[in-house]
């Protein structure tokens, strides 16, 4: 019988996109068709996003690119001051960042495999990529740590991964510069709306469980209202926005829930989506970034679709923007010391 050793042997290896020089190929894809034009009017835009330094860039994330190699694209983008703020999935940012964080690796796999042996050997899948379901729950306790070291109330899911940067950086970190600690270090905040639906899950719920009378929650209303006064505060905004999902849901509803405390401002100014996902069965969100321009939230000039997967797309974007120099006059709009500060 194979053993979890035979399956989890060869690392996911994160991309360095600085490495990486598109200088002739996006411009070149912008004379194309189809999605090569799109990717580099995408490109384009995301360059003027950094240009603008008025404009807060905001990255949404959705899906498991973190996981399957881009996970170092995200870190590199905080690093450089080519994202202000964060809206993510809690598997985006505990089941695979703060995971490798604590020293675990996602692995090398493939589809085409038995998944009920899968499960006796304790190994999740995600599409080709392989996990081992005891390290997650080693994140599981981890966060389940950090509540526990926590005053027993209420925190925006932004408060509590403020948290596990300060874990990291105060020693819990087995693996240097994830996004976590980075962001943390960086003055990024990072919202994750459905934070519960990860290991952070798990985590926060033994820590009810043994502490029913006084323990730490997660306020999603919270996180609503410290990402809109984010909106309410800058004076322009922009989306990065890979996948859908919640992530971009909540950073679109920001525009609506100003007017809604009586405060006009601005559409966002950019928009970009990368994603596999169609609108006619109600994916996408159910939504173009054209049709959210109905609902008031984001300005039609600059936006694009790219109908592309995100692992092939996202380091020729991130590239492209990098080698251009475009982010090199940014600094650091440090939204969380403004959030902390309220």
């Amino acid at each position: 019988m194979p053993t979890q050793a035979d399956f989890l042997k060869e690392p996911i290896e994160h991309i360095d996109f600085t490495r990486i020089d598109p200088s002739y190929l996006v411009p070149a894809m912008s004379k194309m068709s189809f999605s090569s034009r799109d990717l580099a009017r995408a490109a384009e835009i995301y360059k003027m996003m950094l240009q603008d330094t008025e404009a807060t860039v905001i990255l949404t994330l959705a899906g498991s690119t973190s996981a399957a190699g881009c996970m170092q694209v995200y870190v590199d983008l905080v690093k450089n001051h080519m994202v202000d703020v964060i809206v993510a999935t809690g598997a985006s940012i505990v089941d695979m960042d703060f995971f490798e964080a604590l020293g675990f690796k996602h692995y090398k796999g493939t589809p085409f495999v038995d998944d009920n042996m899968m499960r006796d050997l304790h190994i999740d899948r995600i599409y080709d990529t392989f996990i081992n379901e005891d390290e997650l729950k080693e994140c599981d306790l981890a966060v389940n740590k950090i509540a526990d070291s926590l005053e027993a109330k209420p925190y925006s899911s932004r408060e509590f991964i403020r948290e596990m940067g300060k874990f990291l950086k105060n020693g819990g970190a087995k693996k240097p510069d994830s996004l976590v600690q980075v962001a943390y270090e960086q003055g990024v905040p990072i919202f994750c709306p459905a934070f519960s639906d990860s290991s952070a899950g798990f985590g926060l719920v033994y820590h009810q469980y043994h502490h029913p009378e006084k323990h730490v929650s997660i306020d999603s209303v919270k996180d609503f209202l410290e990402l809109t006064k984010i909106k309410m505060a800058a004076p322009l905004t922009g989306l990065l926005m890979i996948g859908g999902g919640v992530p971009k849901n909540f950073a679109q509803d920001t525009v609506v829930a100003a007017e809604v405390l009586g405060h006009e401002v601005p559409m966002h100014k950019y928009a970009v989506q990368l994603t596999v996902a169609d609108v006619r069965d109600g994916a996408c969100s159910s939504s173009t970034l054209k049709e959210a321009s109905s609902w008031g939230k984001v300005e039609t000039t600059y936006e694009q679709m790219v109908y592309a997967e995100a692992t092939l797309t996202l380091p020729l974007l991130a590239a492209y923007a990098y080698q251009t120099g475009a982010w090199k006059e940014r600094q650091s709009k440090n939204w969380a010391d403004f959030l902390d500060k309220k």
